[in-house]
């Protein structure tokens, strides 16, 4: 028993706690208390991770053909773009044909920011300038369906895609000539109206003179036999239509050498060798 003072004060330290805390308590209280006395490593794990995710952002983004902007498809010839399409695609039709539909949208969306861009700065081409270089894309899209009935190649997909994807080379062109005069400096006009450069020496204009087999008579060579091959009224309705390029629009004389390639590649076959690469 205890004296009248009460329990001595290390029997309360003992006892005390177990007789305030019921025994079904208890065991949660263990769990806190050892869950503070033990560090928990949650507060390093953001610095582990933290140069892993910054790795894998860093990482480049791969670009397959298809997912590649206008940009870097224009940059690289319309011939190599459309067999990087054929090599992903499970058929060669469906390839050509989806590369050929790419870079031409390409193609047309720059002429079309050019053109807009010579609009707004009121140096593009006039009403009557539109109108000589619409005479000339309508006589050349006539000698183009001409040509490919000729060579019945009016129902070839890849074909007619093809034609109608070279054929926007002379739009470009078109719109490109109003721009480049706009770059022009003062000094190079100069030197234009005084009918070029005086530094030219005359062994310079020696070595710059026509080879004998220039590439504009060679175009004439391949197209006229091209001609030769087909009957008599084919051959003169032929000439006939592609004379009208020249004819109708006299826009044409600049591309000379580029009609000629554009026609030669609607008109030969397609087993044999073609005459010059892709414009572009």
């Amino acid at each position: 028993m205890w004296n009248q003072s009460g329990p001595p004060a290390s029997w309360c330290r003992r006892n005390v706690t177990k007789q305030m805390i019921p025994a079904r308590m208890r065991l949660p209280f263990l769990v806190i208390a050892l869950s503070a006395a033990i560090p928990l490593p949650a507060q390093s794990q953001p610095q582990t991770q933290g140069p892993a995710q910054k790795r894998s952002s860093a990482q480049p983004v791969y670009e397959g053909p298809v997912e590649l902007p206008c940009a870097k498809i224009l940059v690289m010839p319309s011939s190599d773009y459309i067999a990087q399409i054929v090599a992903i695609d499970d058929s060669n039709l469906d390839g050509q044909l989806r590369g050929i539909r790419r870079y031409g949208a390409c193609y047309d969306a720059r002429t079309e920011r050019l053109a807009a861009s010579l609009g707004k700065q009121g140096k593009g081409p006039l009403l009557g300038a539109r109108g000589n270089f619409g005479d000339f894309e309508s006589a050349l899209k006539d000698f183009t369906a001409k040509a490919l009935e000729e060579t019945q190649q009016s129902s070839n997909p890849v074909k007619t895609g093809y034609a109608a994807l070279y054929e926007k080379q002379f739009r470009y062109a078109f719109y490109r000539s109003y721009f480049q005069k706009l770059q022009k400096s003062p000094a190079s006009e100069r030197t234009e109206k005084s009918g070029g450069s005086a530094s030219v020496s005359p062994t310079d204009a020696q070595s710059s003179a026509k080879p004998e087999a220039d590439p504009m008579t060679q175009a004439k060579n391949r197209f006229g036999e091209l001609l030769a091959a087909m009957t008599e009224d084919k051959r003169h309705e032929m000439h006939a239509a592609f004379g009208q390029i020249f004819e109708r629009s006299s826009i044409g004389e600049q591309w000379k050498l580029e009609i000629y390639r554009y026609a030669i590649f609607l008109l030969e076959p397609s087993s044999s060798k073609p005459f010059s690469p892709p414009p572009f």
